[in-house]
């Protein structure tokens, strides 16, 4: 069963290694591992997507990392079956495949590449224009400069962070019960939203 794992670790040789050796005198197999930023305080957040035996919990997994000097589990979760992660890169060569179809593409890779549960694009005068399959049918236009966290008081379970595509598009994400989106990921959203507006006008 695959589990996604997020640490906080030293951003020094060796931590990397320590925490894989954990995670598998654990009983766990590492699928992938991804960095998702490096902090000014000497320490770095990264993904780890594992694969547990059927009916084993992670808690052995969480136990054994946050054991080591250092190292904080940030959050973990049931990760979907055959889930993969999507690299920005890959996702940019998905849009220039079909630059016409370069929004709705986009909206449609989000999900897998920022491991959140839905993705929209929302429209100032008709709505939500395209969703994945779990997003919500109706979405207020937000009017934002520059990539953000988004606050929707009436969900406090949902995290929100949107981009705009231009001054009548946005692009909305969601991911149920955290982790929290870090400031890589906001600038990363706003980083691909920006490509996808340069591809879709080539």
């Amino acid at each position: 069963m695959p589990f996604l794992l997020r640490v906080l670790l030293p951003d020094v040789p060796g931590s990397l290694g320590r925490v894989a050796s954990a995670i598998g005198m654990a009983g766990g197999d590492i699928e992938a591992i991804e960095i998702v930023e490096k902090r000014d305080d000497g320490t770095a957040v990264d993904d780890v997507l594992l694969e547990l035996e059927q009916g084993m919990m992670p808690d052995s997994v969480v136990s054994a990392c946050s054991a080591l000097d250092g190292v904080e589990v940030l959050w973990v979760s049931r990760y979907p079956a055959g889930g993969n992660l999507v690299m920005d890169l890959e996702a940019v060569e998905e849009l220039t495949a079909s630059p016409a179809e370069a929004f709705d593409r986009l909206v449609d890779l989000l999900p897998a590449t920022f491991r959140v549960d839905w993705a929209a694009r929302v429209h100032r005068a008709k709505g939500v224009v395209h969703r994945t399959s779990a997003a919500p049918e109706e979405f207020d236009f937000v009017e934002i400069e520059s990539p953000t966290r988004l606050e929707v008081p009436e969900d406090e379970i949902t995290l929100y962070a949107a981009s705009r595509l231009d001054g009548n598009e946005v692009v909305v994400i969601g991911r149920r019960g955290g982790p929290e989106f870090a400031d890589s990921e906001i600038a990363r959203l706003g980083h691909l939203c920006g490509l996808a507006v340069t591809i879709a006008n080539s």
